[in-house]
């Protein structure tokens, strides 16, 4: 481990490093361009460099982009990864209330901690953590997701019922195309573009970007800019001090990030809704939560951050990557001739915690970037709308269709941007939508994974035995008594209040 901390502290490997986090920055901030793409794409480059460099080049890159698509999602309530929605139900309010630059600080120190986080228990933890992670089979997978969607009843708004109904409309647009089961096609009206299923970026981009911007052009009469901003001086520090001022509060989301992104297939976007759910759930005042609450924002980038560290430690250790851009840095180590696995990690050990050590050095360096650039980045919200919405627009459409170079992706978009735009005039709220979006893909084929395999014993054993599926059932009871219990106690402090 020392030695990987001293390959980690050249200069060239620093060099490299930063050069990453800068092109992270760039790659997340553009809706669309997700971690993945970025590391796909930059990976050719990376032959020309040892080993060592060329992965702390891609780690930079990753890093960096986990916390830089929090960029759009706060200031123009663009998600442009599933990872980055849950950062938008209170950073983006926090941007309508003038307190941008402290959205875009709390976002980018709180991606510095999770970053660090998962990283430490990536040099320390590695074979424990595992351990657990492989215990993990389908059925608890299925858990685990039907517990992320029990945070609908976070994000219902003023009507549960219209939050489930969001929530399902999510999980149906997310199963057109071919099923998991039995390979037919659904819901493709005849359309053979509907056979390879709905694009989720292109979903998630028309679900919350184009009501933004049709929402834009509808206050242009009332307002020329998104919100009234004003540089205020000394707010890094400010905002650090309100973070830190929830200790338990941060431990538990990058634990629950750390976890998650230890599980090989869940990701970044599970751990950033389970935090956030968690972290409202145990609030004294619940009340701002999507109304501009700095501990939402915290709980999603902690938790959004600690996992990508953490999709490294299945990748060294057992040859399978948690994520799909440790995938792309697993295919970077085989076509040098490294595999990952047991036995790279007994052979290249000083590699291994180099790479580790360039994670954390990762997190540093996109705090001081991030730091240093809110105050710049924030003036996009002062861009007068007449320019902002086509601006928002172009890179809605460019986002769409880099994906998979496909045009229908764009029409897709577009048309869900219109029906969620309308809904909202309904008092349906785009989150339960972009759950259902996110958790369909994740859920469906777990539950068949399983049911297939409960064709050897029962159902019953399968779904309802082990102390993992135990675990993550009565968590998915309490929340939904939880929620139950919140409601009924805002309904009678409401009479109370009448009487």
């Amino acid at each position: 481990m020392f030695e990987g901390l001293l390959l980690a502290l050249t200069p060239s490997y620093l060099l490299w490093l930063t050069l990453g986090v800068m092109i992270g920055m760039v790659v997340g901030t553009l809706p669309g361009l997700t971690a993945t793409m970025g590391t796909a794409l930059l990976v050719p480059f990376t032959f020309a460099l040892e080993p060592g460099a060329g992965i702390a080049m891609l780690g930079g890159l990753y890093v960096c982009a986990m916390f830089s698509d929090a960029i759009p999602a706060v200031l123009v309530n663009t998600p442009g990864t599933p990872a980055a929605m849950a950062t938008a139900f209170d950073g983006h309010p926090m941007v309508l209330q003038g307190r941008g630059q402290e959205a875009i600080v709390a976002s980018c120190f709180s991606s510095a901690i999770g970053t660090l986080f998962g990283a430490v228990c990536y040099l320390l933890l590695a074979w424990p953590m595992i351990a657990i992670a492989l215990k993990f089979g389908p059925s608890e997978f299925f858990w685990l997701g039907v517990f992320a969607l029990t945070i609908i009843g976070s994000l219902a708004g003023d009507s549960v019922l219209k939050g489930l109904a969001g929530g399902a409309i999510g999980l149906l647009i997310s199963a057109v195309g071919i099923s998991h089961g039995n390979e037919l096609a659904r819901f493709t009206f005849g359309v053979p573009e509907f056979r390879g299923g709905v694009s989720l970026v292109a979903a998630l981009i028309g679900v919350f970007a184009i009501p933004q911007v049709l929402s834009m052009v509808a206050d242009l009469r009332k307002s020329d800019f998104i919100a009234e901003y004003k540089p205020k001086g000394g707010e890094t520090l400010k905002t650090i001090k309100k973070v830190m001022a929830h200790p338990v509060h941060v431990v538990r989301s990058a634990v629950i990030g750390t976890f998650v992104g230890i599980l090989p297939g869940a990701g970044s976007p599970i751990a950033a809704l389970v935090s956030y759910n968690e972290a409202v759930r145990w609030s004294k005042d619940k009340s701002q939560f999507g109304k501009g609450d700095l501990r939402g924002v915290t709980a999603s980038e902690i938790a959004n951050n600690a996992a990508a560290p953490a999709a490294m430690i299945p990748l060294v250790t057992l040859g399978v990557p948690g994520s799909a851009p440790a995938a792309v840095i697993a295919g970077a180590l085989m076509l040098r001739g490294l595999n990952p696995g047991p036995e790279l990690f007994q052979t290249s050990e000083t590699l291994i915690y180099s790479f580790g050590w360039s994670l954390l050095f990762a997190g540093i360096v996109t705090f001081i970037l991030g730091s240093l650039c809110a105050p710049f980045l924030v003036q996009i919200i002062r861009i007068p709308l007449r320019l902002l919405a086509p601006l928002i627009m172009l890179l809605a459409v460019i986002g769409a269709y880099a994906i998979r170079n496909n045009i229908f992706d764009v029409y897709i978009m577009l048309g869900l941007g219109v029906f969620v735009f309308l809904v909202k005039r309904l008092g349906f709220h785009p989150g339960p939508i972009g759950l259902g979006l996110i958790l369909g893909p994740i859920i469906e084929p777990s539950l068949v994974q399983a049911l297939y395999i409960s064709d050897a014993t029962s159902v019953a054993r399968v779904f309802f035995t082990g102390t993992l599926n135990t675990i993550l059932i009565a968590l998915s009871v309490l929340s939904i008594g939880f929620v139950v219990w919140a409601r009924w106690k805002e309904q009678t402090n409401k009479q109370g209040e009448s009487e």
